[in-house]
């Protein structure tokens, strides 16, 4: 479970590890005890907070004007904008 610090407390990392999950949190600069963190997976996590702030910007995903099943197909609509994503980031600069 990736999360920023503001969830660091110790009854949210018991939470998490009572439910099957691994905390991953950065801990507080006031903590005596620091536990473990993954740097390298707190990296990811940036870069799904970053993919998810992309997809806003269309508007229909933000939000969600087609209301109805028949006009608004959100899963299709995010592959959509997802692909056209990944083809921008993969496009050659001139």
């Amino acid at each position: 479970m990736l999360a920023d610090k503001v969830y660091d407390a110790d009854r949210t990392r018991e939470l998490i590890q009572e439910q099957g999950a691994t905390p991953n949190i950065p801990p507080k600069g006031n903590r005596r005890w620091k536990p473990c963190f993954s740097k390298r997976l707190y990296r990811e996590r940036n870069l799904i907070e970053r993919f998810f702030s992309k997809l806003k910007h269309f508007r229909r995903i933000a939000t969600r004007y087609n209301k109805l099943a028949a006009n608004f197909l959100a899963m299709v609509m995010v592959q959509l904008a997802s692909m056209r994503l990944w083809l921008r980031a993969y496009e050659p600069t001139a």
